[in-house]
């Protein structure tokens, strides 16, 4: 206090200022003591969700999922979509555990669904998959398109190859820039058709689709 007296002194607002200070933690120090216990208890509840429920719950999905995986490589797309009875498919490890075994469920089951041959549910699932990596979410646009073909609903495909494309500028880029030509050719618009086959040529003259090209824009215009 002695040292606060002469701060006063010297500068009266200073002084003045200090006063106020400790004004204010005697009268609200015990609260905002518990404040700060309330925070440091929520903070402990997180962290012991996590420890105790979330993490192994991720464990347990992704235990599940990898028997899903390997049904799904063994392409018995059935059982890897809605399990066997002992192990869950990817429709049920996203009911029940939703992406804790990671994003990929989602297009694994858009993928099952499309080779079922139910367009809708692939749509559904599909549309769902937000992971970052590029490939992958420019393969999911593809299948996005290949769901609204199966639908016959041309411009929608066409508009998700083309997107598909776009996204992911390396060599599987011409195999959706071939689906989206096809498709234009399909719907009669010849014009379009060829602005994604010379893109093809054009950009990806290396790729299997590149060397096959000159026949699709052949018989544009012949």
């Amino acid at each position: 206090m002695a040292n606060n007296k002469k701060i006063e002194e010297a500068r009266p607002e200073v002084g003045e200022a200090i006063s106020k200070t400790e004004e204010f933690f005697k009268q609200y120090g015990s609260t905002m003591a518990w404040s700060g216990a309330g925070v440091i208890a929520a903070a402990l509840i997180v962290l012991a969700v996590i420890q105790f429920w979330y993490k192994p719950a991720v464990k347990e999905a992704q235990a599940q999922a990898y028997q899903a995986e390997q049904t799904f490589a063994a392409k018995d797309y059935e059982t890897a979509l809605n399990g066997d009875g002992n192990y869950l498919g990817f429709a049920q490890i996203i009911d029940e555990y939703g992406a804790k075994a990671g994003k990929s469920m989602y297009l694994y089951a858009g993928i099952c669904e499309l080779q079922l041959g139910n367009a809708e549910n692939a749509l559904k699932y599909l549309n769902r998959y937000n992971g970052k990596d590029e490939i992958l979410a420019a393969r999911a646009e593809c299948l996005k398109g290949d769901a609204c073909a199966m639908q016959e609903n041309y411009s929608k495909a066409i508009s998700h190859y083309a997107k598909a494309a776009d996204m992911a500028d390396n060599t599987f880029a011409a195999a959706y820039l071939l689906k989206a030509g096809i498709l234009c050719e399909e719907k009669g618009d010849n014009d379009a058709a060829l602005k994604y086959y010379n893109r093809i040529k054009d950009s990806y003259p290396q790729t299997y689709e590149g060397y096959e090209i000159d026949k699709y824009i052949s018989r544009i215009q012949k």
